[in-house]
């Protein structure tokens, strides 16, 4: 295709149109279908309004929980992935020997199955005899040892840690060829001007690593909105919902034959995805215009 071609507009038809079909319909289907009594109790199906969105946001029922903690595995996760990404990026682009080596190490967790990342640090994390503990009680530091999965207060940390783990490596090789494509030149003016090194990172690093940080931020928060497989291997929400994320959420209101309220959390979070992504891209905007 050439790039510089315009092409007539009905070229974007078939696209759309399949888009609309594969992606649109089906989330209006289940905006639909959240307002509905849809269950696999019983062959009919009635309108009900409003009523599976105040289950939802009821304080007798546990998704406002699952809402909450998805906002809150978000946070942690995005902030904690950035900024040692952004760390472990700046000392690698400082011509470490054997670059694409450390680069593919720190990568490595990124494409593991997360079925087997989650089997693996549910031995490590295991309170009895895993590697964690055994690690802290043999260097005498008995009293360090926690129930990491299964204490209400340090299970989803755990999990944000493990997610860190596996998902660092990816936004770091993005940030890194972020400054990588950046000029020496800006530095060595400002080394010659007599700015430090904290300084030539503020004043000329962050500023045009500023798109790609962006790109890493939304899809962070994305992924940690939708979050749903890391959560379900390590701990399916427990203990006692404390881990428990809107998808969990999701998932057992599908897996008790509870449709329309599945898909009025999913309706939620459809809003809440909105929201937040609305909100990046106008201050995402309104950056690239002042700059």
């Amino acid at each position: 295709m050439n790039k510089k071609k315009i092409y007539p507009w009905y070229f974007v038809v078939a696209p759309l149109l399949l888009y609309v079909a594969l992606f649109v319909l089906p989330s209006l289907i289940g905006v639909g279908y959240s307002f509905t009594d849809w269950s696999s109790y019983s062959d009919e199906i009635s309108f009900v309004g409003w009523e599976n969105f105040a289950e939802v946001f009821s304080p007798k029922r546990d998704y406002l929980d699952a809402i909450l903690n998805t906002l809150w595995f978000t946070v942690a996760s995005t902030a904690i992935k950035t900024v040692l990404a952004l760390l472990f990026a700046l000392l690698l682009s400082e011509g470490v020997r054997a670059l694409n080596l450390h680069r593919a190490v720190l990568y490595l967790p990124a494409v593991l199955s997360v079925l087997i990342v989650g089997i693996v640090f549910t031995s490590i994390l295991d309170p009895s005899n895993g590697l964690v503990n055994e690690a802290l009680r043999a260097v005498g530091l008995d009293g360090l040892a926690q129930r990491w999965l299964v204490d209400p207060d340090l299970a989803m940390w755990s999990v944000i840690a493990v997610d860190v783990w596996r998902g660092m490596g990816y936004i770091m090789t993005i940030l890194l060829v972020g400054i990588l494509s950046i000029s020496p030149t800006y530095n060595e003016a400002a080394q010659l001007d007599g700015a430090s090194a904290w300084q030539r990172f503020r004043h000329v690093t962050l500023p045009l690593l500023r798109p790609t940080l962006a790109v890493t931020i939304v899809l962070n928060v994305l992924y940690g909105l939708k979050v749903f497989d890391i959560i379900y291997v390590l701990t399916n929400g427990g203990p006692g919902h404390r881990t428990e994320v809107l998808y969990t959420a999701v998932f057992q209101e599908f897996s008790s034959g509870r449709y329309a309220v599945g898909t009025a959390l999913s309706t939620v979070m459809l809003v809440i995805m909105v929201i937040v992504g609305v909100f990046m891209i106008r201050t995402l905007t309104r950056n690239e215009v002042q700059e």
